[in-house]
This record gives structure tokens, sequence and C-alpha cells, in this order.
């Protein structure tokens, strides 16, 4: 008896350190990272306050308009852009009795002659965008207001403005002497394009460094 109890003992510590299988979720697992939806934040107390609050609307209708306006609240700036009331009016033809949604700013387009009567939900406005929705008898709403007009979401449309702006080129580290391939195709802010402009160090080999 004692043989077999202390073979048996042998065998348990045996699989007991041996390798074991790492469960993986599709995708893997991020190990050591939090979800950036798990902590908030913005230090804006009212984007914090619209969060707390699509969160328990999303808690409590199972909607999946406040689980996407949570998710698209979370965002960094560069990841909410801007959207044209242009951009906006052609999104919002053929909707009437809608209102379109759009976690991020709303700016005015000079080019656009008149602008159409909408119904708009933002973060924020431009002078100039919110003058001219309320001058075509339109309505600029908050996301509190809109909470309590329809707080799943219904007769409302979610757009987002254009992630592939010319800013975004601009975006990232410049490259230097030491490091010359730091973010590389960063563009640089220049007077304007020509002969004598940005033809030297850095943009030739002879000179520095070439990007």
């Amino acid at each position: 008896k004692t043989c077999e109890s202390q073979s048996l003992l042998a065998e348990v510590n045996q699989l007991s350190f041996s390798n074991m299988g790492i469960d993986l979720k599709a995708g893997g697992r991020r190990l050591g990272h939090k979800s950036s939806t798990k902590r908030i934040k913005t230090q804006n107390p009212y984007n914090r306050m619209l969060i707390k609050l699509y969160k328990f609307l999303e808690r409590r209708t199972d909607s999946k308009f406040c689980e996407t306006v949570v998710k698209r609240l979370h965002m960094s700036k560069v990841n909410k852009p801007p959207i044209g009331l242009h951009r906006l009016s052609k999104n919002m033809m053929n909707k009437k009795g809608k209102t379109a949604v759009i976690v991020g700013k709303v700016t005015d387009d000079v080019r656009m002659m008149e602008c159409p009567k909408m119904s708009v939900c933002a973060l924020s406005f431009t002078e100039g965008a919110k003058k001219r929705i309320l001058a075509a008898g339109g309505e600029c709403l908050t996301f509190d207001q809109l909470a309590l007009r329809s707080p799943k979401g219904d007769n409302t449309v979610l757009l987002r403005g254009p992630k592939n702006r010319e800013a975004l080129s601009h975006f990232g580290h410049s490259t230097s002497v030491n490091n010359p391939h730091t973010h590389n195709h960063v563009k640089p802010y220049v007077r304007s394009k020509g002969r004598k402009f940005e033809r030297a160090r850095g943009r030739r080999s002879s000179c520095g460094f070439k990007v």
C-alpha cells in the first residue's frame, strides 16, 4: 500500500509541474492591459457625466445605439473627427423626422449656400454651424437632451466625420539625425511647396539624412 501511495504521489507531482496549455480566446488575450472603456480617461466633467449616463442606459435597455455612443465617447480626440454641415446635410437627405447624432463636433461649411432644416445632436457646434442650423428652423441638441427624448436611440441616424483628414498626415514624431526613421512620412508644416522650401536637410542624402 505504501509503495502504491508513493507512486501515486510521484505521478501527481509530475503532473502539477508539467507545462499546461494556455487557454486562448479568439485572437489571443492581451494580458496586463486594461480595457480603455473600464476607466474614464477624460477630465471633461460633461463628457464624464455622459459616459455614466449612457452606460446606465446601455445596461438597462440593451440598446445597440447606447452601446455605440458609450464606445465613441471613450475615444480620443483624433478618433472623434468633426463633420461639416455639407456632409451632414447630404447624409440626412430623405430622412425627415430623424435626428442626426454625432459623437464629435459639427463645423460650418462656407461652400454650402443653403442649410436645410435639420435636427442635430452633437458634443459641440462651432458658432457658425449653430447659427445656420437654427436660422434654417432646425435644432441643436445635447446628448442629455437626446437621452430624455429617445433613450434607446429611436428615429436617430448615427454619423461620423471622415478620418482620412489632411491634418492626420502631420501627426506623429518628426525625424532627427540620431533617429531618421522615427515615424517616417510625417508631413512637415511648410510655408509653401516649391524649389526653395524643405529641399535641403532631411530631404537629400548629401544634407544630413533623407526621409
